[in-house]
């Protein structure tokens, strides 16, 4: 069993870099996507907020060439404001399509309206970073869904960056998470300095945990802020896909400094063995990454088995850390989104959007920072759909 799911896992990794489809320019030049006025917000225009009540940044390329703006998965020219809602189905040329209802917003009308919307609640914003094999439209459902099942008292933002969507472009979305380090980071600060931001609340998932980590720490080494810790108080990995020895080596430098800790910083990191998507990763990049507790020392396993333990190593332990191992409440054919999925990661994960550090669902391990999720009886798989609020379209 287990030699045939590392040859599955091998598979897979091999279709990912041998078999990889390359990125097509297209049939259309860039700027005949853009070349429309509506691709440029002007300011003071009209943006229906009942409609549209989140908030989006995004780095992709639009396509303003129709009556529906969509957003496509190549580079963009700028970064864009813009405000949606959760996608739906429309009918575009007598099809079905799945799109996000959004408006693009002029960048100081966007600002004004996020100050507007924070000033109303409790100086919160939560900021979604989504992960690999991600469109726009399955990013903005996430973030709806996030904003539902949280119940989050203050703006949700997502931020859009031109992922592929697509299994095989793995290697493209790396190239492209990290071509949008720098607009990422600069957004990060402008809305970090900003005086009526009380808290950020930041939430990664997979390949976003690379944007998000160097990205807080350069926003703490160069922030305007009087109070060295800043606002950036609460970060949430789901399923991280970074290396988890990097992590170690070099986030007590800087995110996790003793002082940022000391004042409140905190991170919670969601984990499971059972993520397929992190182990293809891990066959990629040959070392194991941080949002799966595989046991890279085969004597550490050794151990743990002799013991009567699982065998599951996790992030060495570091002040300011939670680990939070939802690999027996693991949902979907990749087990990758288990707080999107799960019922009983699904509550976990609200608690720890609203700053909770401990649960009583939480089963605590031989490691005082690390815990499991069990399956609860009441509530079985079939009501994941409701605890989750995921909405079936």
């Amino acid at each position: 069993m287990i030699a045939k799911r590392h040859l599955m896992v091998a598979s897979a990794a091999l279709a990912l870099t041998g078999c990889v489809t390359p990125v097509d320019y297209g049939k259309v030049p860039h700027a005949a996507y853009v070349a429309d006025p509506r691709c440029t917000a002007q300011p003071g225009a009209a943006v229906d907020e009942t409609a549209l009540p989140l908030f989006f940044v995004t780095s992709r390329l639009p396509d303003c060439r129709t009556d529906r703006i969509a957003l496509l998965n190549h580079r963009g020219d700028t970064v864009r404001y813009g405000r949606f809602a959760k996608p739906v189905d429309m009918e575009i040329g007598g099809k079905k399509h799945f799109r996000t209802p959004m408006a693009f917003q002029d960048e100081g009308d966007w600002w004004q309206a996020l100050q507007a919307e924070t000033d109303r609640k409790q100086g919160r914003v939560l900021l979604y970073v989504h992960g690999y094999r991600e469109t726009f439209e399955t990013t903005s459902k996430d973030a709806a869904q996030i904003a539902r099942m949280t119940g989050f008292d203050g703006p949700v933002i997502e931020y859009s960056w031109p992922s592929q969507g697509e299994v095989l472009k793995y290697a493209v979305d790396e190239t492209n998470m990290y071509h949008d380090v720098r607009n990422f980071r600069d957004f990060l600060r402008g809305l970090a300095d900003k005086p009526w931001v009380k808290e950020i609340v930041i939430v990664s998932h997979s390949l976003g945990a690379r944007l998000v980590i160097p990205a807080i720490g350069t926003v703490d080494r160069v922030s305007r802020r009087a109070d060295r810790t800043g606002n950036i108080s609460n970060i949430i990995l789901a399923s991280p896909d970074i290396d988890r020895e990097t992590f170690e080596r070099d986030i007590v430098d800087e995110v996790l400094a003793p002082d940022r800790v000391a004042q409140g910083r905190h991170i919670t990191i969601y984990v499971s063995a059972k993520d397929k998507a992190l182990a293809v990763s891990r066959a990629v990049h040959g070392y194991p990454r941080l949002g799966s507790p595989y046991c890279f020392d085969p004597f550490e396993a050794a151990d743990l088995k002799a013991k009567g333990l699982p065998e599951r190593c996790y992030v060495t332990a570091i002040p300011g850390i939670t680990v939070v191992d939802t690999t027996e409440v693991s949902r979907g054919s990749t087990g990758h989104s288990n707080f999107l999925r799960s019922a009983v990661a699904c509550r976990d994960f609200v608690d720890a959007v609203q700053g909770k550090r401990t649960r009583p669902e939480r089963v605590a391990t031989r490691l005082p920072y690390v815990f499991w999720l069990k399956p609860d009886p009441v509530s079985p798989k079939d009501l994941d759909e409701t605890i989750c609020n995921r909405d079936p379209s």
